[in-house]
């Protein structure tokens, strides 16, 4: 009789942990479902505003991961498992790697940033952590340029994310700051008029908005005068060295002096 009760009592415990368990299973299949219907909405959400794809794939897997990491710790308090010390330790863990991967963690955090806000895109050229250069690549570590010269520049996301930006190519054009020189003598009107025209007849010079011509300063030897064309990004340098050569041909041909600076020596009696 007392093996009978015995088995009983085994038995309504078997019954108990069957059926705790049998609940865990069900809610295991149920949380890992919604997990992957809320990942699938995440997903499709990044792609409307239209993230970058590397990162679509990123965020989706990190959300993914940990909605499923609650349900098995929500799943395991169910059936009795301690999960007190278990997410201490995930805790404990995390922190360490934070700590020893901080610099890489920043970076990450301001690739995401980037990638997510786009203060840039690839192809645009930029001035940023004193570089400048065209955006060739943007991952979530760092930001590659390639600098006029043709060098490759590597900067890490972290500061890029945390300083100023100047973006050169998101309104669609530049302006091309150039200086010439007259002499004091010289008609200033004319000279005006002779810059003006030189602008007007190139065709890489945007007609808006439109090119100007004034007088910057009173220098020691000549009346500087700043030249104002505006470009395309892509044309910047052909126009700023193209306007260049050709006001100066132009002024010469005109008549008027580009004064250069002149040391008078004077002999000792």
């Amino acid at each position: 009789m007392e093996w009978l009760e015995k088995l009983n009592i085994d038995f309504s415990k078997v019954v108990e942990w069957g059926s705790a368990i049998l609940m865990a299973i069900v809610a295991l299949i149920i949380g890992f479902w919604l997990a992957g219907k809320i990942t699938g909405l995440v997903r499709k959400s990044l792609a409307k505003r239209d993230v970058d794809v590397s990162l679509q794939g990123f965020l989706a897997g990190l959300v993914s991961i940990l909605l499923k990491a609650a349900v098995f710790i929500s799943v395991a308090s169910m059936v009795g498992i301690e999960t007190t010390s278990f997410v201490a330790i995930l805790g404990a863990g995390g922190l360490a790697v934070g700590l020893a991967l901080q610099g890489s963690l920043a970076n990450f955090a301001g690739g995401v940033l980037i990638l997510l806000f786009k203060p840039f895109k690839v192809g645009d050229l930029i001035d940023a952590q004193g570089h400048f250069g065209v955006v060739k690549d943007i991952n979530v570590f760092v930001t590659t340029l390639e600098s006029p010269e043709s060098k490759k520049i590597i900067i890490p996301n972290g500061p890029l994310a945390n300083d100023s930006i100047t973006n050169l190519s998101e309104i669609g054009h530049l302006r091309v700051d150039l200086v010439a020189g007259i002499g004091y003598s010289e008609d200033i009107k004319k000279a005006k008029d002779v810059i003006m025209k030189v602008m007007q007849d190139d065709p890489k010079v945007l007609k808006d908005p439109a090119p100007s011509v004034n007088v910057l300063e009173l220098a020691d030897s000549s009346v500087n005068l700043a030249i104002r064309p505006y470009a395309t990004v892509a044309d910047y340098w052909d126009v700023y060295f193209g306007i260049t050569e050709k006001v100066k041909i132009a002024l010469d041909e005109a008549g008027i002096e580009i004064p250069f600076p002149q040391t008078v020596m004077h002999q000792a009696g």
